[in-house]
């Protein structure tokens, strides 16, 4: 997949069994020859729409018997890179994974307060 900001290709970390579902699926014969993995059943559209995308991911929350309303295909993307910046302090990496031109921009996402650079920055010696 390529970052649509930066235009840099962006790694997934999937385990071994969704990775061998997934070729499974990729591989299926209703699959070749597709551009999209979830292309859309409207004809206008190759592919879904973000609106049906939050309305799948709505749907799988609801049958896990969690709260709709605290999950959201933005809450995900904030999550994985909140996790990367909490275990490895990188606010570098985590800025490149969003495709933040701006350093600013990334403490502002994440949440990043004065506590928390002060305590990385205690943390690496010069």
């Amino acid at each position: 997949m390529i970052q649509s900001k930066t235009g840099k290709p962006v790694r997934f970390e999937i385990t071994e069994t969704t990775r061998v579902y997934l070729e499974r699926w990729i591989g299926d014969p209703e699959m070749i020859g597709l551009e999209f993995l979830w292309p859309s059943r409207i004809h206008g559209s190759p592919h879904l729409s973000t609106r049906q995308y939050a309305r799948i991911v709505r749907g799988w929350v609801t049958s896990l018997g969690l709260e709709p309303g605290a999950y959201g295909t933005h809450s995900m993307r904030r999550t994985k890179v909140a996790q990367i910046y909490k275990k490895t302090g990188n606010l570098r990496a985590v800025q490149l994974l969003l495709g933040h031109t701006k350093m600013d921009s990334t403490v502002r996402y994440l949440g990043v307060d004065i506590e928390d650079a002060l305590s990385l920055s205690e943390g690496i010696d010069l």
